[in-house]
């Protein structure tokens, strides 16, 4: 085995040790579901043997195939789309209910709807959300332990790197998720210790600024969000109802809170690509008044914009509020990803549709018409847009109407 060999293999093993032990952090006698391409098979066996040897009692894997899925929207009837397994739904919500964990390595191919009714997609997005609301509850909350990962994927790997020879593209995706996973060197588990401090530290800052409002100012951009009473903000990592420590999303770079639904006003352009459920929106241009989306164009896939937003009614709405600096590493790759789970920890983004209720004092213990009552967003999807740039400013406003500045051409002012 030559150097490159033994120095991605041990790089691999890293990265599953840490997905599982970090990420979705498995406990002795805890079952866990994991959902992957079918292409990452080889990676997918690894971590399902390092979840065992971590005490898993049972490792279920279901396998996903972008062509397969593809076929349904090119084949199927058309009362397929309005139509989502309701066993499937109920095996969710009986999975979360017993204290099982999720881990999913989500790389939705940029591409895969090129072609096809976006109606289509919208409507079967929307049926499996319907379906899914008993889960979605336990993820929601933070119930459970679930984490999100990425792996490369052939296709994937073509939209991102085209501007390297094909033969190099899964090589250098890898080694890119490894970078950005804090994987390329030392102890990984250590590395995400120390990140996760990190993110802590920021979090804690801003929940003793506890502000009032942010003011957001950026070319194609002028808006105003004020945040929720007793909001918390969060980063990297929590514990969930069984107080276990997990990381939702790896990477992550991100600090985030809960808007207030109906206290957002003004315009905000996107700055870039959004793959929304595999079709691509790019150069958006939102418009919110008294909370609602009442504007909005974008330069391609504006149609896919079009029916997220027509989701329900909470879909309109922001659901979160997240901050990144711009001097940050995914970021300092300079590259788009087309994965808004990449893409999201490059930049500062919203989030239209459902608020995460643990970012609201007591939000956790409400029921959707109280958290309603007390302006947490609440929706059937949720889907990040990034805006950050190197031009960005935002102010934040105190309690006793100060302002002062949050960030200053992308970075921290703090």
């Amino acid at each position: 085995m030559s150097n490159f060999e033994q120095t991605f293999e041990k790089s691999l093993e890293q990265y599953a040790e840490l997905v599982v032990k970090v990420g979705v952090n498995i406990q002795k006698g805890q079952d866990l579901l994991v959902t992957a391409p079918i292409e990452t098979l080889e990676f997918t066996r690894l971590i399902v043997a390092k979840a065992y040897a971590a005490g898993a009692k049972y490792v279920q894997v279901d396998f996903e195939d972008d062509q397969i899925t593809r076929s349904r929207f090119q084949q199927g009837s058309d009362d397929s789309f309005d139509y989502y397994p309701a066993w499937k739904g109920d095996m969710m919500e009986r999975f979360a209910e017993a204290g099982g964990a999720t881990l999913t390595i989500k790389v939705p191919d940029p591409d895969l709807y090129n072609g096809i009714d976006s109606d289509k997609v919208s409507r079967a997005t929307k049926a499996a959300a319907q379906a899914r609301r008993g889960y979605s509850k336990y993820t929601r909350n933070h119930e459970i332990s679930w984490c999100l990962i990425k792996a490369p994927t052939k296709a994937w790997a073509n939209k991102v790197f085209a501007d390297i020879p094909e033969e190099d593209r899964i090589h250098v995706m890898w080694d890119t998720i490894f970078k950005m996973n804090r994987v390329d060197g030392g102890d990984a588990i250590e590395n995400w210790r120390q990140h996760l401090d990190t993110l802590n530290t920021k979090s804690d800052q801003l929940n003793q600024k506890n502000y009032k409002s942010l003011h957001y100012r950026a070319p194609g951009t002028d808006l105003k969000i004020e945040l929720v009473e007793n909001h918390i903000w969060g980063g990297g990592g929590s514990e969930n109802k069984a107080g276990v420590y997990t990381v939702a999303n790896m990477p992550t770079e991100e600090v985030f809170t809960m808007p207030k639904r109906s206290g957002v006003n003004g315009y905000v352009s996107s700055t870039m690509p959004l793959n929304l459920n595999g079709q691509l929106v790019d150069q958006m241009r939102i418009t919110f008044k008294n909370g609602q989306v009442v504007a909005f164009t974008a330069a391609s896939g504006e149609e896919h914009l079009k029916n997220l937003f027509a989701t329900d009614e909470g879909a309109r709405y922001l659901g979160e509020v997240a901050l990144v600096p711009h001097d940050s590493p995914i970021s300092n790759l300079n590259r788009i990803f087309y994965n808004t789970g990449i893409d999201e920890n490059a930049s500062c983004h919203l989030a239209v549709g459902s608020a995460y209720p643990f970012n609201m004092k007591d939000g956790t213990t409400m029921s959707n018409e109280e958290l309603l009552k007390h302006e947490c967003n609440v929706s059937l999807t949720h889907v990040d847009f990034m805006i950050g740039s190197a031009e960005l400013d935002i102010d934040g406003e105190l309690q006793d109407g100060t302002i002062e500045p949050v960030f200053r051409k992308g970075n921290w002012a703090f």
